[in-house]
């Protein structure tokens, strides 16, 4: 186990944190967080793998430990989070690299993937969906807001920004709350409530109706290209339950698929377990 080192580059004038460990010539393993977390949610993966591997994960812009540039500054869309961390990329050399993507870390990773699929040596997927099929009845208030964008349906989604809101999303579906670290939850509210935070993340919200949109594209990447695809899926989530990771099935023919009996932030209850199923699967794969 190496020590992860906290550091921050500039791209596009925004400074971008990202956590690092392992040595860089070792194959690169980039992890992209989903929300409303930061590379905090990767911790175990960096401190467990780092013997084998080089491990990167950066904060998207207006999240974690990088610069929240006011919306009048930045589009935060995902089309524009995907070009800053493809150019993060690029600044730091890293020409070729397996993904790990959670939650918003898909439509991020996916058009990466997308835009250079000779980069892309695997993909590591831990609840970050590409289907309509894994859309699950927790996206009701947000297709709402994608229908008719207004006072009433922002105000719906309110919740999700409240302390409760929040360790909700990291303990539901869960076997027992307490193997959760609350610290988890607590950082998201602190970077939740600062000015433009609610405004920045109902735009997110409003923006994903277009990566639904682009799922055809994303099916039609894994099926020419068919990179090796670790599956390792909380089958409790709300937001994107196993018929999400069920239909990867399809598209994939090199597909390692483990099913967790928790939820959103399978890392959280099962990092031991799932971290295990990763360098099994990059040993195989990285050959």
């Amino acid at each position: 186990m190496q020590n992860t080192k906290y550091r921050k580059t500039v791209v596009e004038g925004v400074n971008i944190a990202y956590r690092e460990a392992g040595n860089p010539d070792n194959p690169t393993l980039v992890l992209l967080h989903g929300f409303p977390s930061s590379s905090h949610q990767y911790r175990k993966v960096l401190n467990q793998l780092s013997d084998d591997y080089h491990l990167i994960a950066p904060d998207y812009p207006g999240f974690g430990n990088s610069d929240f540039p006011s919306p009048d500054a930045y589009d935060y869309t995902f089309d524009h989070i995907a070009l800053t961390i493809n150019g993060f990329l690029e600044q730091k050399g890293i020409h070729s690299y397996a993904l790990m993507i959670q939650d918003y870390g898909a439509p991020v990773g996916f058009r990466i993937a997308t835009a250079h699929p000779e980069r892309v040596t695997a993909i590591i997927n831990q609840n970050g969906n590409a289907y309509e099929a894994g859309l699950g009845k927790a996206w009701a208030s947000t297709r709402a807001l994608w229908e008719n964008r207004n006072e009433e349906t922002e105000k719906a989604l309110s919740a999700v920004f409240s302390l409760e809101g929040l360790e909700w999303q990291y303990t539901h579906g869960t076997r027992n709350p307490e193997n959760v670290n609350p610290d988890t939850w607590h950082l998201d509210y602190l970077r939740l409530s600062r000015p433009n935070a609610h405004k920045v993340n109902l735009d997110l919200f409003y923006d994903y109706r277009n990566n639904v949109k682009l799922y055809p594209e994303w099916q039609k990447y894994l099926r020419d290209n068919q990179p090796p695809l670790l599956i390792v899926w909380g089958k409790n989530d709300k937001f994107f339950p196993e018929s999400g990771a069920e239909a990867f099935k399809k598209d994939v023919k090199n597909l390692h698929y483990h099913i967790f009996d928790t939820g959103h932030f399978a890392l959280e209850e099962d990092g031991d377990e799932i971290i295990e199923k990763i360098r099994g699967f990059m040993k195989e794969v990285m050959v």
